[in-house]
């Protein structure tokens, strides 16, 4: 029976592929950590309060990067090429989801619109990384080698959003309203279609490594474009919503390190 535990138990089971999955995931969670380090440099004079927490949320991205870095050197393996195809963070850029790169590396100020794109983007971004790690915690967060790794990035991932939504609120009372819905629902249709196919290309690459018949690889196919055709029917919804987060001021503080994930 197909299952996300099975799925992920072979993955994490098989050195090729575990490989490639940390791969993946270290390289969007250190490119984030560069775009948020850079947006944070950046932020306009009227709003350098939110400097701290953009810094914070790069700084826990980077720190992901090296908790998935570690994961390999404990089992001896380099990471490996990202294959383009699987670049979610890259994908999204491309569809011009988010701050051109372009525009974060010059050493002009950002925009107060510039902004809300980010944290708008990010609300949408954040929402699927929670989302994924809540279900990773679930079924492998007693897990004795990627366990206690999980459960640090999932209550990030949480801290991330609960920031992103409380920052939106407080912007749209500002009179940002009407950008950040707009900035929302291109940011989250646009989302769905990359996250699908994305999804598509690591399953084609895992099936490889892991040698699926035909018939495996062609129900997880199907699956995710059964998962895309209901986000894109009413799903998406859940991404654009805002709603005052239990956790209040959740990048107010210092980062978390692990000396174990150094």
């Amino acid at each position: 029976m197909l299952s996300a535990r099975s799925l992920f138990q072979e993955i994490v089971d098989n050195d090729d592929s575990f490989q490639l999955f940390c791969s993946i995931a270290a390289s969007g969670e250190t490119q984030g950590g560069w775009e948020n380090a850079r947006i944070a440099a950046l932020v306009p004079d009227g709003m350098r309060d939110l400097a701290p927490k953009i810094t914070r949320h790069g700084a826990d991205e980077d720190k992901h990067g090296r908790i998935f870095h570690a994961l390999l050197r404990k089992r001896g393996l380099p990471p490996v090429p990202v294959p383009p195809e699987t670049d979610y963070t890259m994908l999204l850029e491309r569809r011009g989801i988010g701050l051109a790169h372009d525009k974060l590396r010059r050493e002009e100020p950002l925009t107060e619109r510039d902004i809300v794109v980010y944290l708008s983007h990010s609300r949408v971004t954040e929402q699927r990384a929670a989302d994924q790690m809540d279900m990773l915690v679930r079924h492998f967060g007693d897990h004795p080698e990627v366990g206690r790794a999980i459960r640090m990035i999932s209550h990030d991932e949480d801290n991330h959003l609960a920031y992103c939504h409380e920052e939106l609120l407080r912007l749209a009372r500002e009179g940002h309203g009407r950008t950040i819905q707009r900035v929302l629902r291109q940011s989250a249709l646009a989302e769905i279609g990359i996250y699908r196919d994305v999804s598509l290309a690591v399953m084609a690459h895992m099936g490889r490594l892991l040698r699926w018949p035909r018939p495996k690889a062609a129900a997880l196919a199907a699956g995710i474009r059964g998962m895309y055709a209901y986000e894109r029917f009413s799903g998406w919804h859940r991404m654009v919503e805002l709603r005052q987060p239990e956790r209040r001021n959740a990048l107010g503080g210092a980062p978390v390190t692990s000396p174990e994930f150094a």
